[in-house]
């Protein structure tokens, strides 16, 4: 995306959101958008596939807080639409092409999972200026000199959900993306295969044009190669020149046991590749878990909540419960009252390391809502051979009080 885009485009018209909207509210647009724009529901519909990337485009800038406050200076300052070709800057002087001021600033585009990071080669405010006007010391030593050389991918990110057991014992699955890549055909060149760019002639492969104006010392970025420093004769016909196109490629990943919900993992270089021989990005992974039916989860120790009758809380059990590798039992000790805890050692999360979290089983004392005449005088005799609770100080209050 050249940085002229970022005075020609309303990215918040692309997502249909106001200029005030919150991260939230942009997300969620874009998120809609996405969902109903992806080419994997749209197969060979073209017109949704470019609203797909003009969505993906405007959420990248937008998502972003610092290119967000960036581009809304740019227009503020220059005013939307301001640098169309042939618009007079000011209202008078001559005819303005946006190419004299931002030349060749450029970069890939593409569109990956929803959710997911994209890259669009998006130049900052602050940056455009720094390399226009580099004080002294020309196109050698400025910003734009330490962008023209290798560049590191931008990092991506996706989300993936888990089962609760899969989060717990971990797990190794395929994940699928759609992301910018190098073009398998030229390799990354943009050159038609048998053929290689070469060195641009006017700049002498430097990307930038020097010039001095009185005190000023002018660079900008050449014209002929845009800002790139080569220069393709015969471009390559599978991504038209731009070396790089959006494929869908599936890496195998690896979730360690006792992963969380809302963990963010990290593989180091799977994201992005980077430009001219530059290292690649990093893939970022938001890990979902589905709550499971029976256990819960504190840290790395396992919960579990189970029901036990009268008897078996006033004369002791052995309980048996089930675990994620097999029930074990747990004895019960006479007079439980509901709500104590038991626990199960070394039945919880296991860790890489060797530690282990634990089960903790909470009994819950389930009274009866209805009993037989049997077992009403089997309590009533029950009732009479055992002590009452212990509520002498709750009579003496009321005694007091009374």
């Amino acid at each position: 995306m050249s940085s002229k885009d970022w005075l020609e485009k309303d990215f918040y018209a692309v997502l249909g959101v106001n200029k005030s909207a919150s991260t939230d509210e942009i997300k969620k647009a874009y998120r809609k958008l996405a969902r109903d724009l992806h080419p994997d529901r749209n197969p060979g519909n073209k017109e949704a596939e470019e609203k797909f990337k003009a969505a993906s485009e405007a959420y990248d800038v937008l998502a972003d807080d610092k290119k967000r406050k960036e581009y809304d200076e740019m227009r503020s300052l220059f005013g939307s639409g301001a640098f169309r070709r042939g618009a007079r800057p000011g209202g008078g002087g001559a005819q303005f092409d946006p190419s004299d001021l931002f030349g060749g600033f450029s970069g890939a585009g593409g569109a990956g999972p929803a959710g997911a990071d994209r890259r669009f080669g998006g130049t900052g405010f602050s940056d455009i200026f720094s390399s226009i006007f580099s004080g002294g010391g020309g196109a050698a030593g400025g910003p734009a000199a330490a962008r023209r050389g290798p560049q590191r991918g931008r990092d991506v990110e996706t989300e993936v959900t888990l089962d609760f057991v899969q989060a717990v014992k971990g797990t190794t699955l395929p994940l699928t993306l759609r992301t910018p890549g190098a073009c398998d055909t030229c390799r990354g060149t943009g050159a038609k295969p048998g053929t290689t760019p070469r060195a641009c002639p006017k700049c002498q492969g430097t990307g930038m044009i020097s010039s001095n104006q009185g005190s000023f010392s002018f660079s900008e970025p050449c014209r002929d190669c845009q800002g790139s420093g080569s220069v393709v004769d015969e471009k390559c016909a599978e991504c038209r020149g731009s070396g790089g196109i959006t494929k869908t490629r599936t890496i195998n990943v690896r979730f360690p046991a006792g992963v969380a919900d809302g963990q963010r993992i990290r593989l180091s270089g799977r994201g992005e590749p980077g430009d001219r021989g530059g290292p690649a990005g990093d893939l970022y992974v938001q890990v979902k878990v589905r709550p499971d039916e029976l256990f819960g989860r504190s840290g790395d120790d396992l919960t579990l909540a189970v029901p036990i009758s009268v008897s078996e809380a006033v004369l002791g059990t052995d309980l048996r419960v089930p675990t994620l590798d097999g029930p074990v039992t747990l004895r019960v000790p006479p007079g439980t009252p509901s709500g104590r805890k038991l626990r199960a050692r070394g039945k919880g999360v296991v860790r890489k390391e060797g530690q282990s979290g634990d089960l903790i089983v909470t009994v819950d004392v389930q009274i009866p809502a209805a009993v037989s005449d049997e077992a009403r005088d089997a309590l009533e005799k029950f009732a009479k051979l055992t002590p009452p609770p212990g509520r002498e100080r709750l009579d003496a209050r009321m005694r007091r009080a009374g």
